[in-house]
């Protein structure tokens, strides 16, 4: 078991202060976006087992059996298989979809096969993997996910009162269209057919249009309220009218948001942790100054309605609380030890809870709350909050509180 050195990712969109509250560390002054803990290359956690500073990555590499475990080297090859995060948004997050592993792997082909290097700004498919994500609020958090029903579409945009926006109505509310089978869903269905009007779009033709949009949205407040804000950071961007095509979802702390493959989404605001498939494969929507490739999204975005797929936790034996998802790659759960929660021994006045964490699969160990003690057969490490461990497949893990600890590890 040990404890992990993370860095913390300064994108644009982070907060100042929320990573840093959570870590009981100074803000920087900079934004303070994700904190990656896993042994993705991009930034790899690092730690030390007494014989100077490793990266994960290179504790895994030298021992996948051991590190991993014989399963998850079977079924995802010789590397961690999922990238926890937490994740602190100020601002919105580009619109973006995921594809599914056979289009990863399809797309990652043709571009190695044309020679398109990893690095270019155009580039689609950093590798050939899928990414399915979950994101599990710990303060109230905003975001956008999935299509609305094409006539709910329509009412939102049609209540703007822009004439511009007519022929966008109008294209949604073709009932023909809109009710064809999924399995039929193709040039003519009207969600389609408006994303791909707004991303083909003249983008300096269009600002008008947005910035007229986003005016409306402001003076009519409630359900516009949060595209208002999506305008303010992205005046004039066709993205912010593509928003409005999309659910806006709002999750309490302890809820959680599951995103597969061909859902567009985006986050908007808020702290949360975030666990996902190894991958970067991102196709971009808008709200971003980032190269969108409207054919190649459009081959992998699912045009049909998609509720929001909104998770809460459920209890299992030994106190932990599981976010189920469909998915192999990870499993996402948490004990709340101690501190009045559902999970492990403890009790209402915030005395020490206990709970044991089987072996069976390498786990990443976060700290959300309070302290947490982790001891395994050789050793003890304490965790505060914003602190992580990395436990090895072999070991069990006896965790106390009081305290809240998220739990990340393979679902084999």
């Amino acid at each position: 078991m040990d404890s992990l050195d993370n860095t913390v990712r300064p994108y644009a969109w982070g907060s100042h202060t929320a990573i840093p509250a959570l870590l009981g560390t100074a803000p920087t002054g900079t934004p303070q976006a994700e904190l990656w803990m896993g042994a993705h290359p991009g930034a790899p956690s690092r730690l030390d087992r007494g014989a100077g500073t490793v990266t994960l990555t290179e504790i895994i590499r030298a021992d996948p059996q051991a590190e991993l475990g014989p399963e998850t080297v079977a079924a995802f090859g010789p590397r961690l298989p999922f990238l926890l995060k937490l994740l602190a948004a100020d601002a919105p997050l580009s619109l973006q979809v995921h594809p599914s592993r056979s289009q990863a792997q399809t797309g990652f082909a043709d571009e190695e096969r044309r020679g398109v290097p990893l690095d270019a700004p155009h580039r689609n498919y950093k590798d050939a993997n899928h990414k399915p994500e979950l994101l599990c609020a710990l303060t109230p958090f905003e975001g956008l996910c999935g299509f609305r029903p094409a006539a709910e579409a329509a009412a939102l945009l049609e209540g703007l009162g822009i004439d511009d926006l007519k022929p966008y109505v109008l294209a949604l509310r073709d009932r023909q269209a809109a009710d064809a089978s999924p399995s039929s869903l193709g040039r003519g269905h009207p969600m389609r057919e408006v994303l791909t009007a707004l991303l083909g779009a003249d983008r300096a033709a269009l600002a008008p249009t947005v910035d007229r949009a986003a005016e409306a949205a402001a003076r009519l407040g409630g359900p516009y309220a949060p595209y208002a804000g999506i305008a303010r950071h992205h005046p004039g961007d066709p993205g912010v009218l593509a928003a409005l095509l999309l659910h806006h979802v709002s999750l309490r702390p302890g809820e959680a948001l599951y995103l597969g493959a061909g859902v567009p989404h985006a986050y908007l605001s808020g702290l949360g942790v975030e666990i996902m498939a190894n991958s970067d494969n991102v196709l971009r929507c808008g709200l971003t100054p980032k190269h969108v490739d409207v054919p190649e999204l459009l081959r992998v975005v699912r045009f049909e309605p998609t509720e929001p797929g909104l998770l809460r936790p459920e209890p299992r034996p030994g106190g932990e609380e599981v976010y189920p998802a469909p998915i192999d790659e990870f499993r996402l759960s948490r004990y709340v030890l101690g501190t009045g929660g559902t999970g492990g021994t403890g009790s209402e006045d915030g005395s020490t809870g206990r709970a044991v964490l089987p072996a069976g699969g390498p786990q990443i160990l976060l700290c959300t709350d309070g302290t947490v003690t982790l001891r395994t057969q050789h050793a003890e490490l304490t965790l505060a909050r914003g602190r992580s461990a990395y436990v090895p497949a072999s070991e069990t893990v006896t965790a106390t509180g009081p305290g809240t600890l998220f739990r990340a590890t393979v679902a084999l």
